[in-house]
């Protein structure tokens, strides 16, 4: 372009080209020169998009280790029982050992231990996202590998320490698990959830787009929408993993009020590392090593002053430091 205009220059001085003439030359350089940027572009998106395709189709195209089975889930209070459970990730390194268990229907259980005890990894066996290496899962009675997966899973509400929101409006990213649910069904679960006012502060309130993974709202927003979503899905077993460990304490107290509504009623299962929120829990099973070392009420675990209560003076003294 600029060699073009100081040529064209020169020949207009000389009136060997007409200034219309040039300004016609510069015109088109500069539509060709958009259209091969364009071009340029789109060969990087193609790139872009190739790659990704690729890494999803690796995705796609994994072989599916959990298969569902035939039976339907029986109806029933949420009854769940382990029964010498064994699980390993990896040949020679075991998660869980032996774990035999039996959780009272509409009663709520806290998990604890330190890290690499197998918390997560006892909670993920329910709803199957792992099968047992040996021993059985039972829910209702009956071992969770006969079950239908999706009416299992549908049975399990699960509440992450990350909630995942979608790019989506917030009444959308409620009733994710019941698209037919009511506006006015919406709200009620929002309410419970200690979301509903909140959401109305939004802009659009309960119409408001959220951006992916829930950008636009803070650590504990998300987390009331995901039990407000919880509740909609009414599941009859529920699964808190560390729902409380990135907020404030304010927060936590809205958050906590929230989730022993949702508890109300249900199998509950809670991992926490802040012992404040097991406290209220029916039983606390303390894990070491992949075992159930203790089991009891806070205050019987402390009168033991066993495992339990060596981290649960640890936690203090790192709290006070």
């Amino acid at each position: 372009m600029p060699l073009a205009l100081w040529l064209g220059g020169q020949a207009v001085i000389r009136g060997d080209l007409l200034i219309g003439d040039l300004a016609k030359v510069v015109l088109y350089l500069m539509a060709i020169g958009h259209r091969v940027g364009m071009v340029g572009q789109f060969t990087n998106i193609l790139q872009n998009a190739s790659a990704s395709a690729e890494r999803i189709l690796e995705i796609i195209h994994e072989p599916q280790t959990i298969k569902s089975g035939k039976r339907d889930l029986p109806a029933g209070p949420g009854a769940v029982a382990f029964e010498s459970v064994s699980f390993n990730y990896r040949d020679g390194k075991a998660s869980l050992t032996d774990v035999s268990f039996d959780a009272k229907p509409g009663r709520t259980y806290a998990i604890v231990g330190p890290t690499g005890s197998g918390k997560t990894t006892f909670v993920n066996l329910i709803p199957r996202f792992y099968d047992v290496a040996s021993g059985r899962v039972l829910v209702e009675g009956i071992d969770v590998r006969e079950m239908n997966l999706t009416q299992l899973r549908r049975s399990v509400g699960v509440i992450f320490q990350e909630t995942f929101l979608f790019s989506a409006t917030v009444a959308e990213n409620i009733a994710y698990g019941r698209p037919e649910a009511t506006r006015e069904e919406i709200e009620t679960c929002a309410r419970a959830a200690q979301a509903h006012e909140f959401i109305l502060g939004l802009e659009e309130g309960y119409q408001t787009i959220i951006g992916e993974r829930g950008v636009t709202l803070s650590g504990g927003q998300k987390q009331r929408i995901a039990i407000a979503r919880a509740f909609l899905m009414n599941p009859r077993i529920l699964i808190l993993d560390d729902a409380t460990s990135s907020v404030d304490s304010q927060t936590e107290r809205l958050i906590q009020e929230a989730l022993w509504r949702l508890s109300a009623g249900r199998t509950t299962f809670i991992i926490a590392h802040r012992f404040s929120t097991v406290q209220r829990a029916d039983e606390i099973l303390v894990l070491k090593e992949g075992r159930i070392v203790e089991r009891g009420k806070h205050g019987e675990l402390i009168q033991r002053q066993g495992f339990y209560c060596e981290i649960f003076e640890q936690q203090i003294r790192k709290c006070e430091t």
